[in-house]
């Protein structure tokens, strides 16, 4: 893979993060809505912090069905479903929200 084949793909990297009460199924339903839409996941990390869930996922979009806005919109219903706060952000905007 070329240099600029890494970045155009690096370019379609979404940054999501799950934050609330730990329960059963918030894996299940935030994955089960990547698979619906072809978002292909990277990388996933979660901790439990006391009884809180902190889960942070890197997806590739490049073959996804839907626009940010709607997988934004699709995650955000799911996140109240499960009482947790679901965000999601291109990985740009992340990036420029978190600099030092």
């Amino acid at each position: 893979m070329s240099l600029l084949e890494k970045d155009e793909k690096q370019g379609k990297r979404i940054i999501i993060t799950v934050i609330g009460p730990d329960r059963v199924g918030i894996i299940a339903g935030v994955t089960g809505i990547l698979a619906k839409y072809n978002f292909n996941i990277l990388d996933i990390s979660q901790t439990i912090m006391q009884e809180f869930l902190v889960m942070m996922l890197i997806v590739d979009s490049e073959n996804s069905t839907i626009d940010l806005s709607e997988l934004k919109n699709n995650l955000a219903d799911k996140g109240t479903e499960l009482g947790v706060r679901i965000d999601a952000q291109h990985e740009d905007a992340f990036k420029f929200m978190h600099r030092l």
